[in-house]
């Protein structure tokens, strides 16, 4: 093919264009990254996957994306969202008081608002099991919401009329403590909650209101302060979801996961996600792998030429 003389000024145009704008050192510098956060995983025996955009650049690194990892209590945060839409249409409000009955507040489950209102049949603000579902995990409050919110399979298609496709939300709490294979049917590729976060921080799909609540009451996490947290600056304001399995009888925890938004000193934000999968090891180094792609993303964000 004979590229006319035109054509090919346009052409080294572009080059130049490119160079200009993408020197090769930034290439290297991903490239860095990567191979920081690769090191990291190999001192697991699980599956990791890993997910980050710079919310202000719009860059993105994944690694180990492709695979289905279990959420855990992670998708508390979808749910959350999908039950603020609700009270943006008017189904509800955060004043608004929910019944609960002793019934509903099971005591085989992790539940600090069932310790708070042992004996039930309480009026409760919804603003009050929003914060206790995501900011303590709460799991009572977990299926309460989803029962406000007809069941997981409207949570799941809210979150893919977002834009969100590569999630699955099938069952409730109560339904992976019956059966514990249920929690893989729950499931979510880091780079999707990545984009979850990113609406969040965007704040295009909820109100005003509604928004700054919930990135608030995930700035308010309690658990899992070893993970994306553990090895940041103190103060750090990190709003994040964890989730977590616990152990099988053969030693080995299905889901040990953090995903959130990290603010940087000088107002820069990412979302990461960190999600490991079938984990033989004790949690606290688990913990600290994710804590060391946390920093390492950090770091690189904050001197990327180093």
């Amino acid at each position: 093919m004979v590229i006319p003389y035109y054509g090919f000024k346009f052409q080294i145009f572009l080059l130049f264009i490119s160079v200009c704008f993408n020197p090769p050192s930034v290439f290297a510098q991903d490239k860095m990254l990567r191979d920081d956060i690769q090191k990291i995983i190999t001192e697991a025996d699980g599956k990791i996957g890993v997910a980050v955009k710079f919310l202000d650049s719009g860059d993105t690194l994944t690694v180990n994306n492709d695979y289905k990892y279990p959420m855990q209590s992670v998708y508390k945060f979808p749910l959350a969202f999908a039950v603020l839409n609700m009270i943006d249409k008017g189904e509800y409000s955060l004043k608004h008081e929910i019944r609960i009955t002793k019934g509903e507040l099971l005591q085989d489950t992790w539940s600090p608002l069932r310790d708070k209102y042992p004996e039930g049949d309480v009026d409760i603000p919804m603003s009050e099991i929003l914060t206790y579902t995501v900011s303590i995990s709460d799991n009572n409050g977990c299926d309460i919401l989803f029962r406000l919110a007809g069941g997981p399979g409207n949570v799941e298609e809210y979150i893919h009329g977002l834009g969100i496709k590569d999630i699955a939300i099938i069952s409730t709490e109560q339904e992976m403590h019956a059966d514990r294979q249920l929690q893989y049917k729950n499931w979510c590729k880091p780079m999707a909650m990545v984009s979850l976060f990113e609406l969040l921080n965007e704040g295009k799909h909820l109100s005003a209101e509604s928004n700054n609540f919930l990135y608030k009451i995930l700035a308010e996490t309690s658990t899992g302060t070893n993970r994306i947290k553990g090895l940041l600056p103190e103060r750090t304001v990190v709003a994040h979801k964890t989730g977590s399995s616990g152990y099988n009888d053969k030693g080995i925890a299905s889901a040990t996961n953090d995903a959130g938004i990290v603010e940087l000193p000088d107002g820069r934000k990412f979302a990461i996600a960190v999600f490991v999968s079938d984990y033989k090891g004790d949690e606290k180094t688990c913990e600290s792998i994710i804590a060391k792609i946390s920093k390492a993303v950090w770091d690189y964000y904050l001197n990327p030429e180093k």
